[in-house]
């Protein structure tokens, strides 16, 4: 399950193993084409393959502001607490499975 986090748990929950974090906000057309791509990948992927979280820019502009977001969706991965891949744009399953494999 897509787990959503804010500004205050965004260091706890994305400190350890490979997380996606996906800056997203509810008035973005794309960012809603994403969503149920990573929900049905989190059905498919165990947590400790990859965790995904996501955080509303709107309500936490601290973190995105920190990761110099620009532009929604961005989906930053971190590996055990840094960041390590930044892709823009909507992305599809196989594409995010292509980015894990790269990381793994």
């Amino acid at each position: 399950m897509v787990k959503a986090i804010t500004d205050a748990s965004f260091e706890q929950e994305t400190r350890e193993g490979l997380v996606l974090i996906d800056f997203w906000a509810t008035w973005c057309g794309p960012c809603r084409m994403q969503g149920p791509i990573l929900d049905k990948l989190s059905e498919e992927l165990s947590e400790d393959e990859l965790k995904i979280v996501k955080l509303d820019v709107d309500e936490n502009p601290a973190t995105a502001r920190a990761f110099g977001i620009m532009s929604i969706p961005t989906l930053l991965f971190k590996k055990d607490g840094q960041v390590v891949k930044q892709v823009v744009g909507v992305h599809t399953a196989q594409q995010i499975k292509a980015i894990v494999a790269e990381l793994g």
